[in-house]
């Protein structure tokens, strides 16, 4: 489930309209149905120990987080910026922060600024547009081409409305309509209006269909959807939104949609951009669209453990044991955390716990 990182609720001076405009423009590529209505601080208080931590590695895309307080100082200065010159000299310095789609546009803002230090963002983009939205058009009908071959296993009937789906999104993709823009949420949700039959194994083929359909480009994944998406964007939005994929924010494993707990035993400090590429997604299917997940999970557990061995998270020195055990199963067994290096067993973690509690509450 997406949460963004920084609690608007406490910034004055912003009314609730601005506050929802911020959330669905941070989460933009995301149905409205998996964005958190902003009043959701308490679904996540859990959370908030990990949200002080710095310097940690996405459990799913491996990259460094940056923090909520952080963007925000960074931002500031965005504000400022009036060229792509000025743009590429704040960012310079967050590189190692940056997802990759949004570290291929850097690159490109940072080429162009070399022999046209004075454009503007969004001029950039138009720049490169036309070569862009006819690269997404084609990356767009790949997987509509593969969505109706799966299809084809199918009953007639409902072959032939799978297909009625993905010709009205090429109708859609071809006029190029800014007033009727083609997004993946339209044809995944669209797919769900076709009720499988008890035959054939169609609810298999439904699903494998929707897996499919899942790796539709969005300005997270492609470069191409990137520019297309944010050509008529202003120079501050475009240059924002360099980083902000890359923010902290509080994952659950298993999705709380889905009746997962909201308790730091089932919250990972993950990136927004995964958190939202992820969405509600089963964690296998999402470990089948990126196969290093288990190991970046491994890397940052030994982050959190050296952290832990630091003295950071106090109180909270069973969460290693608590992780590991909610991911292998929610991972069906992909994830199997080595906790070799933690100096605590389960037992001593729990004990250490349990002493900290108990002085911090003065009931020695």
């Amino acid at each position: 489930m997406r949460i963004i990182p920084v609690n608007i609720n406490d910034q004055k001076n912003i009314s609730l309209n601005h506050k929802e405009l911020y959330r669905r423009y941070l989460y933009s590529d995301v149905p409205d149905c998996f964005i958190k209505a902003p009043s959701f601080e308490a679904n996540t208080s859990a959370g908030n120990p990990l949200k002080k931590l710095k310097g940690v590695k996405c459990p799913y895309y491996g990259t460094e987080m940056i923090s909520g307080s952080d963007i925000v100082k960074i931002e500031r200065r965005l504000d400022k910026c009036m060229n792509v010159k000025d743009v590429v000299k704040v960012l310079s310095k967050y590189t190692r922060f940056m997802q990759d789609t949004e570290k291929k546009i850097f690159k490109r803002f940072a080429e162009i600024s070399k022999i046209a230090p004075e454009k503007t963002l969004p001029e950039c983009l138009k720049f490169w547009y036309d070569e862009a939205i006819i690269k997404l058009k084609l990356e767009e009908f790949n997987v509509l081409d593969d969505v109706d071959k799966i299809s084809l296993k199918l009953s007639p009937e409902n072959a032939l409305a799978v297909h009625a789906k993905t010709t009205r999104c090429r109708q859609v993709i071809l006029e190029n309509n800014r007033e009727d823009t083609f997004k993946r949420k339209i044809l995944l949700s669209s797919l769900d209006d076709i009720k499988p039959k008890n035959t054939n194994n169609e609810f298999a083929v439904f699903e494998k269909l929707k897996d499919r359909a899942v790796y539709l480009p969005t300005s997270g994944t492609s470069e191409n959807a990137f520019i297309v998406k944010y050509a008529e964007r202003t120079q501050q939005e475009v240059a924002k939104r360099i980083l902000r994929p890359s923010i902290a924010t509080i994952e659950h494993i298993q999705p709380d949609s889905l009746d997962g707990e909201n308790t730091i035993g089932n919250f990972l400090l993950a990136s927004a951009g995964a958190n939202s590429m992820r969405s509600n997604m089963p964690l296998t299917k999402f470990i089948d669209m990126f196969p290093a997940v288990p190991k970046k999970c491994q890397a940052y557990i030994e982050q959190i453990i050296d952290l832990i061995h630091k003295g950071l998270l106090k109180g909270n020195e069973t969460y290693p044991y608590k992780i590991q055990k909610k991911l292998a199963e929610e991972s069906r067994g992909k994830i199997k955390l080595d906790l070799s290096k933690y100096k605590y067993t389960e037992e001593q973690a729990f004990a250490v716990q349990k002493k900290y509690y108990a002085r911090k509450t003065g009931r020695n």
